[in-house]
């Protein structure tokens, strides 16, 4: 284990997953433009359609990649979600009304809960306890800056030929790009998760005294479930932070283009504030992770989300490209302290023999913060206006972040002396925190 022992597959993961998060950032930019234009939709609820779909089927895949990558292995899950990804773009290119579109986002879901959970999973098995949110970092810099570039492809494409089918034809080939990656360059990381807990396993018996039961056996899958979502109030922190996050990104990602071209913008300057935001989230998280590795999780995540708050608040209080530009970068770098630095915690507080499972709910309750995002904003941009939908969701966003102030414990694992290895999360100390 270790990020210089495996730095070859590691890199090709990160290539990967700039892959995956490149089907998503063409997206970001042509869709809300494209049910207004080609499909004349004026409800903000029925465009948001796609998001809702989108954010239940890859929380629902993220769930079921990670129970079925510690029972069948994790580069089966990662083909699987790529051969589901190649058919996305087609689909929205051929689209004659909005429900093909929105089965595209069904099938666009579970690519993205497959392979990014995947990719994730991988990497948390090969650098092992010790750079975790390095590891993390660099994964999710690599997805969202791949989601940026895609996004001002996609303005630019769009605004020089059309929103259809120019940026999904590159779509096409981007997925057909990480298809070939996987199948013929990813390799089984699952051996490096066992491996890592016989270790713990080992360490935990060599420190326990005579008679003290050594090991936990792995709880069930609906056990896991439980402790993530509420019954350990620092992965109950966690898991909300991550929802009200995507929340959020929701609302930028269904409501921005909309609120951008009520302003007078076109397509390319729309392309460069939806690239701003996953830009400035992506290139972050290059700092940000290894960061959480040495400050700690818990003051970064709130922190985080305040910025967020606050950046919103920005865009609601203002007009102008250059201060939205502000603004998206304000967003983008309150997403970057966040994002790692949620999944590296869930890593610290749950054992390798069972983590898969965990990440897996933690991605579930966090991508479902994509439909409540879009159930939520479209209702209110609907009822009331595209601003108060923004206000509404900065200030759940400030919320969330007081709740992370207020139960989450710091999860960073601290050496009890120079020559100790990190806590091991085997303990009870470590894997179960105080409950409600």
């Amino acid at each position: 284990m270790g990020l210089r022992a495996n730095w070859q597959q590691f890199t090709l993961l990160v290539i990967i997953n700039a892959f995956v998060g490149s089907l998503v950032g063409i997206e970001r930019t042509i869709l809300p433009l494209l049910a207004a234009h080609d499909f004349g939709l004026a409800s903000k609820t029925a465009i948001l359609s796609f998001l809702v779909s989108f954010g239940l089927v890859k929380a629902l895949a993220n769930l079921l990649a990670g129970r079925l990558g510690d029972r069948y292995g994790r580069k089966r899950i990662l083909v699987a979600g790529w051969l589901v990804g190649l058919l996305v773009s087609p689909l929205i290119i051929v689209a004659p009304n909005w429900g093909w579109v929105v089965f595209a986002n069904v099938l666009l879901g579970i690519n993205q809960g497959l392979c990014w959970s995947t990719t994730v999973i991988m990497k948390i098995d090969l650098v092992g306890p010790r750079r975790r949110g390095l590891a993390m970092g660099l994964n999710e810099a690599a997805g969202y800056l791949a989601v940026s570039g895609a996004a001002l492809a996609a303005g630019y494409l769009a605004a020089a030929y059309a929103l259809r089918p120019q940026p999904f034809l590159l779509g096409t080939l981007l997925a057909l790009c990480g298809l070939l990656l996987s199948l013929f360059g990813a390799r089984e990381s699952q051996g490096h998760a066992r491996q890592e807990a016989r270790e713990l396993q080992q360490r935990v018996a060599e420190e326990a005294e005579p008679g003290q039961a050594q090991a936990q056996p792995a709880p069930r899958f609906w056990q896991i479930v439980a402790r993530v979502s509420w019954r350990d109030r620092t992965l109950l922190a966690v898991s909300q932070a991550g929802l009200v996050n995507n929340l959020n990104d929701g609302l930028s990602w269904g409501l921005f283009p909309l609120y951008f071209a009520a302003a007078g913008l076109d397509a390319a300057h729309i392309g460069w504030l939806v690239a701003a935001y996953p830009a400035v989230w992506g290139a972050g998280q290059l700092l940000t992770g290894a960061f959480s590795d040495h400050l700690g999780r818990k003051g970064m995540i709130s922190v985080g989300m305040w910025v967020q708050a606050i950046a919103l608040a920005l865009m609601l209080l203002t007009r102008g490209f250059w201060l939205w530009l502000l603004g998206a970068v304000l967003l983008g770098s309150g997403t970057a302290l966040v994002y790692p630095t949620l999944l590296a915690a869930v890593s610290d507080v749950t054992p390798p023999d069972w983590r898969a499972s965990a990440v897996g709910v933690y991605r579930l309750w966090r991508d479902s913060g994509y439909a409540v995002g879009g159930i939520l904003a479209g209702l209110l941009a609907d009822l009331l206006s595209i601003p108060w939908a923004i206000g509404l969701v900065a200030l759940l966003t400030f919320l969330s972040g007081l709740l992370v102030a207020l139960l989450m414990r710091e999860t960073l694992p601290r050496p009890q002396s120079s020559q100790a290895a990190p806590a091991s999360p085997l303990s009870s100390r470590n894997a179960v925190s105080s409950r409600p």
